[in-house]
C-alpha cells in the first residue's frame, strides 16, 4: 500500500519562511514520486507550475489561508489570480467565526465564491476541525456540499490540532460518496496516512510525503 500512497498525497509546503529553493525541491520530489499534487501558497503558484510543466502533477493553491477570515470577494480574487497563474486545485479555509455564529448563509456564500472563481476546478474546503464541535463539523460539510465544492478537508496544520481518523470518518459519513475527504495536519508516517485512508480519506495533505512513501 505504501507504494500507492503517493496517489493520495498532496505534497505540501506552506510554512511562513518557505523559500523558492525549497519550492524547487518540493516540485522535484513531486515529479520523482508522482504525488497527487503539490500544495503551495499563492505567491509560489507560478513558480511551481513552471517547475512541474509536463510532469502531470497539478498545482494546488491555498486560499484565505490559514485563518479563513478574509472576505468572500477577496477569496474569489485570490482564486482567480491563482487560476490565471496555472493552479488547478484550490484549498480554501472557511470563515470559522461565521460558522460558529451560525451565519450559515454567509459561510455557504464564502465557499460558493471560491467555487465560482475556480471555474469547475477542484475546490477543497478546510473546516479546521480542531475549532469545531461535532455538530459544527457536520454543518460545515453540508454547507460545502451545497456550495458545490469537491472535497472537505480537516485542517490547515496551523491550528491547535490536526486530522484524526474519527473526524475523517465523521466527514465521510456526512457527505457520503458525493465528495472527497482530505485529511491534513500532523500526518507524518505511513501508518498514520493509512489510518486516514481506511477512515475514508482519498487525499492526504502532508509535508512528509517522501518519508511516508519510502518507509
Amino acid at each position: 500500500m505504501n507504494n500507492r500512497l503517493n496517489q493520495f498525497i498532496d505534497h505540501t509546503l506552506l510554512k511562513t519562511a518557505a523559500t523558492p529553493e525549497e519550492i524547487e525541491k518540493l516540485c522535484q520530489e513531486a515529479r520523482e514520486y508522482r504525488f497527487a499534487s503539490v500544495c503551495v501558497n499563492p505567491c509560489y503558484v507560478k513558480l511551481a507550475v513552471e517547475l512541474l510543466k509536463n510532469s502531470g502533477v497539478p498545482v494546488c493553491a491555498v486560499i484565505g489561508f490559514p485563518l479563513g477570515a478574509t472576505t468572500p470577494e477577496a477569496k474569489a480574487f485570490e482564486t482567480a489570480q491563482a487560476l490565471m497563474h496555472g493552479a488547478t486545485e484550490f484549498d480554501m479555509v472557511i470563515n470559522i467565526g461565521a460558522l460558529k455564529a451560525k451565519d450559515h448563509a454567509y459561510v455557504e456564500r464564502d465557499i460558493a465564491s471560491v467555487v465560482q472563481a475556480a471555474g469547475g476546478h477542484i475546490v477543497k474546503v478546510i473546516i479546521e476541525t480542531c475549532c469545531l464541535t461535532e455538530e459544527e463539523k457536520v454543518i460545515a460539510c453540508r454547507l460545502a456540499q451545497r456550495a458545490g465544492a469537491h472535497f472537505v478537508k480537516t485542517s490547515t496544520g496551523f491550528g491547535t490540532g490536526g486530522a484524526t481518523p474519527e473526524d475523517v470518518a465523521l466527514m465521510r459519513r456526512t457527505i457520503g460518496e458525493t465528495m472527497g475527504v482530505k485529511a491534513s495536519g500532523g500526518i507524518k508516517t505511513a501508518v498514520e496516512a493509512l489510518q486516514m485512508v481506511e477512515a475514508g480519506a482519498n487525499r492526504i495533505g502532508t509535508s512528509s510525503g517522501v518519508k511516508i512513501v519510502t518507509e
